[in-house]
């Protein structure tokens, strides 16, 4: 099924003749700084503009025999330049031409992938305020604990996603810079001031000082950003894996009329979407650290980055593109059993009221500690017997010593959980 997303709009990005094209845009961009500077004749550049093209798979014929993609590249260009070709790729190296078209194609992965969350986010939105009062159990350990809202969930995520966002913006940032230094990074053959006008014309920042390449810290912070990215979206996925399970059943993840959930079991309806977004989780973090593995390279560069860097950017860009359009899809069709979260909410008979009761016998002035074996005392009645925990509250001399059956009637009052949920909601900016 992912397949289907290398021809999608993030797909086309990485395919070998839009690399091609950008790089013959680099080129001309380098050949224009130089006609500006006066070493490079005006007609010589028309003529160059006019005859250069790229032909991918004359290129791949070159480049069967060159070994070197870049130099196959430039030998087909300038096949068809005749004499101007000392003009074509004049003073660069290899990575002039690689690292700034990279970046040139991380901004433009980053722009769809900015544009995939702010999709996810408002769908996000619209199923919170949805279930903004919509009750359930909420759980720590896996273990009943307090009452909270499936809205107060979404919303959670929502919030996430924001920093989400957000973190892509500043790594976006961090890697909008291009290199236009020579095989060194001294501007040895071309002078800052064509770098300078590169990188402008393609909205970049020039780098200021590089080796040969532009240092991967840059580019390990953006794959890094995609798989923490990545792995938010798995927390979620994994929240409604959990609640889809048969002893819960609070949510579904959406099943289409004609799907089919298990070859041997016809009544199977599986969270698989919910799980592929959790093995790709592990694909994007596994991507991150061989970025991160890409930045110590010998002296003022070696390629060892290169062969990984082929595989880990096209490959993670397209995945958390993926993860997030199935992700968004999701919340947009999930189903709530609203009456299943109260069943549940109900399952520890009254126990997820604990900390009220532990509280109003403080507020009586029984110490701490009291008043917390007193109440772990009556919870484990609850455990042990299944009794109502109001019940065995009511019928605890200790407990009614302190506390009314009114003031303990008072302590199981569901709106007192709910009563800053508006509150909350305001401070994400729901």
């Amino acid at each position: 099924m992912i397949k289907r997303y290398t021809l999608s709009r993030m797909g086309r990005i990485w395919e070998d003749e839009n690399k091609f094209r950008r790089m013959l845009e680099v080129e001309l961009l380098v050949c224009e700084a130089l006609s500006r500077e006066g070493k490079i004749p005006r007609q010589a550049l028309i003529n160059i503009k006019q005859r250069a093209r790229v032909n991918p798979g004359r290129i791949q014929e070159i480049e069967n025999k060159t070994r070197h993609d870049i130099i196959a590249f430039v030998a087909q260009v300038c096949e068809n330049l005749g004499n101007y070709s000392r003009y074509f790729h004049f003073g660069l190296t290899s990575n002039d031409l690689l690292d700034t078209v990279l970046a040139v194609n991380l901004r433009e992965a980053a722009k769809i992938l900015a544009g995939d969350i702010k999709k996810l986010l408002a769908s996000c939105a619209k199923r919170a305020r949805e279930h903004k009062r919509t009750v359930c159990v909420g759980r720590t350990h896996g273990i009943h604990a307090e009452p909270i809202t499936f809205g107060l969930k979404l919303a959670l995520f929502y919030d996430e996603m924001k920093r989400g966002l957000k973190r892509l913006e500043e790594a976006l940032e961090t890697i909008s810079y291009g290199k236009i230094s020579g095989a060194v990074g001294t501007y040895a053959h071309l002078g800052p001031a064509v770098e300078a006008y590169v990188c402008k014309k393609l909205n970049l920042k020039p780098a200021g000082i590089a080796t040969q390449v532009i240092p991967r810290d840059r580019h390990a912070r953006f794959i890094g950003c995609l798989a923490l990215i990545g792995s938010s979206l798995e927390r979620f996925a994994q929240e409604i894996r959990h609640l889809q399970r048969t002893e819960v059943a609070e949510v579904l993840e959406p099943f289409t009329r004609t799907q089919k959930g298990s070859s041997a079991m016809p009544h199977k309806r599986n969270p698989i979407l919910c799980e592929r977004i959790s093995g790709l989780a592990r694909i994007l973090r596994g991507n991150a650290q061989a970025a991160l593995e890409n930045v110590a390279l010998w002296h003022e560069r070696d390629i060892s980055h290169s062969s990984a860097e082929r595989v880990i950017i096209p490959d993670s860009t397209i995945l958390l593109d993926y993860m997030l359009q199935k992700l968004t899809w999701i919340v947009e069709n999930l189903v709530v059993y609203k009456d299943k979260m109260k069943e549940n909410l109900e399952k520890s008979h009254g126990l997820i009221f604990s900390q009220r009761i532990l509280l109003a016998l403080m507020e009586k002035g029984v110490s701490r500690t009291e008043s917390y074996d007193l109440v772990q005392q009556a919870a484990s009645r609850v455990w042990e017997t299944d009794l109502n925990f109001k019940d065995v509250l009511m019928n605890t001399p200790q407990i009614k010593k302190y506390l009314s059956a009114r003031e303990i009637e008072g302590c199981f009052d569901l709106n007192y959980y709910l009563r800053y949920v508006d509150n909350i909601f305001k401070m994400v900016g729901l």
